[in-house]
């Protein structure tokens, strides 16, 4: 008796934390509207909170950019230069091939 005591029945096991549907069917009916309605909730909670991290995303840009000169003419191209030495340029040049 003592060795059956600590012997793990899995069919008992799995009864314990398998859902059982009610016989009912107007309680079958409310608790599948309720696990729609939680259902909503989640994708609207998840909705909510992805906008609001694009909202997030798009005031940090604006609010990084906001100290920095802006060009005013529209024939201005801003960006960041590098000075390359012709010798690099022409090593370059003579490792590729034309087609």
């Amino acid at each position: 008796m003592f060795a059956q005591s600590f012997r793990f029945d899995h069919a008992r096991l799995r009864q314990a934390f398998e859902p059982r549907k009610p016989r009912h069917p107007l309680l079958r009916f409310a608790l599948g509207l309720v696990g729609l309605g939680v259902l909503v909730v989640l994708v609207m909670f998840s909705v909510v909170l992805g906008a609001a991290m694009i909202v997030a995303g798009v005031a940090y840009k604006l609010l990084k950019q906001r100290g920095r000169p802006v060009a005013r003419d529209p024939r201005v191209v801003d960006g960041e230069y590098r000075v390359v030495d012709q010798s690099v340029l022409d090593r370059q040049r003579s490792h590729t091939h034309p087609l």
